[in-house]
């Protein structure tokens, strides 16, 4: 990963913005800088957060999802195991904990991230369609996390237990609303109807799409929308705001 860092100036042309805009966006939190020098007087800019800020990884992670040609993605949004995904998780919680603005969520953001994706490493394991792992991103500025599998899906995993369930929404509806007990693959509805208290009593909200089914789930709310989609893919995407 590049670690050049860049100064504010430097960072105002390589994204063809003023120094004036950066200083404002700094100030306000939308991309923060990085101070130094006597007082923290000098900005500085991790290139390749700058990089990822140009990118949208919500587009980036189901461009990789819906592909009829499967690849594996950039390694920097890449966990081809569980091992791998902690790592990154437990550098996500730090991050989050260090920046004023998450100190009381940061813990709850995480507790879901890490569900969400360990839940495609648990029930995919020695059974992944083509890729392995998960598509790991984050934007703190953007206030963005997204995770994206090309893994069974919600409804092969919940058929071995529930073989009456005919199709993605409607397991997609008992994943987050039904206590189902057991082990595993049953815990998958388990952690997501725990995903779903967590939302609720937060400022996060949650966007998950398995199969054709979306499901849709507003802060400080427990009611969920769900909807079929046009598109379809074999897995699970998540997108999470905060």
């Amino acid at each position: 990963m590049d670690n050049v860092l860049l100064s504010i100036k430097g960072a105002a042309e390589f994204l063809g913005l003023s120094v004036d805009t950066l200083r404002r966006w700094d100030k306000s939190g939308k991309l923060m800088a990085i101070r130094a020098g006597g007082k923290g007087t000098h900005r500085f800019y991790r290139k390749f957060e700058l990089e990822l800020f140009l990118k949208d990884p919500f587009a980036l992670a189901r461009s990789w999802a819906f592909s009829k040609n499967p690849y594996t993605p950039e390694e920097e949004f890449y966990c081809p195991n569980s091992s791998i995904f902690q790592g990154r998780l437990t550098k996500l919680e730090t991050l989050l904990q260090r920046t004023k603005d998450f100190e009381r969520d940061f813990s709850l953001i995480t507790s879901i991230v890490g569900e969400i994706g360990n839940n495609s490493f648990d029930h995919n394991l020695g059974n992944w369609p083509d890729i392995n792992g998960i598509f790991f991103a984050y934007d703190l500025n953007k206030r963005m996390v997204v995770l994206a599998d090309r893994g069974l899906g919600i409804l092969q995993t919940l058929k071995r237990v529930r073989k009456s369930l005919i199709d993605d929404k409607a397991a997609l509806e008992v994943a987050f609303t039904e206590v189902i007990t057991g082990r595993a693959p049953e815990d998958r509805g388990n952690g997501l109807k725990y995903v779903r208290k967590v939302v609720e009593k937060s400022s996060i909200s949650l966007f998950f799409q398995t199969g054709d089914a979306q499901l849709e789930q507003k802060p400080h709310s427990y009611e969920i929308h769900l909807r079929k989609s046009e598109d379809n893919f074999h897995g699970c995407i998540a997108f999470i705001r905060f």
